[in-house]
């Protein structure tokens, strides 16, 4: 089977009266990776992905500018879309992925692997929820490669990172009630 084949697992849960239809699907077909460059520099606030606070500034994060002058050749990331961080850090041994809420716009490093979702099949604050769990990690581990770690980063590609599936409600208002009952 190819592996970028669709994969539409359907699934009933029951809770309480109601019955709430979940499904199965890759990454890649709610996502769309985004690889937009700051060729025309748009911005020149360098982010990076802590763990505890999300995309934040680097400058404020590290008291320091971690960034290269010319960040042309970053990703240019706007709010609401997101970031995986292949870096260990303690308690997350897989990275981690955080949506970019506290500024409109910033530019990363292309060692990280940015996406925005396809808002008509999945709901951004479930998504959100989601990454805050270890259920995506298993998926992780499977498809990173042999020896695991270069240079502190997990050796996963992101072919393989969109490949990971992951099971949502099929109704996005339901998505939209899970996402923030979790958040608040």
């Amino acid at each position: 089977m190819n592996k970028h084949a669709t994969i539409n697992k359907e699934s009933r849960v029951i809770l309480g009266s109601f019955a709430v239809t979940w499904e199965q699907r890759k990454l890649g077909e709610i996502t769309d990776r985004v690889v937009r460059k700051n060729t025309s520099y748009e911005c020149s606030l360098p982010l990076t992905i802590s763990a505890q606070y999300g995309l934040v500034d680097q400058i404020t994060f590290f008291n320091n500018r971690v960034a290269s002058r010319d960040v042309s050749n970053y990703y240019l990331v706007k709010k609401g879309e997101f970031a995986y961080n292949k870096s260990y850090s303690d308690g997350y041994p897989f990275g981690v992925v955080k949506r970019l809420d506290c500024y409109n716009m910033g530019v990363l490093s292309t060692l990280y692997i940015v996406f925005g979702i396809k808002p008509e099949v999945i709901n951004t604050d479930y998504l959100v929820s989601y990454y805050d769990t270890n259920n995506w990690h298993k998926q992780v581990a499977e498809r990173a490669a042999e020896g695991a770690r270069n240079h502190g980063l997990l050796n996963i590609s992101a072919d393989d990172f969109f490949d990971t599936e992951l099971k949502f409600p099929k109704e996005l208002s339901e998505q939209a009630r899970v996402g923030t009952f979790f958040q608040s």
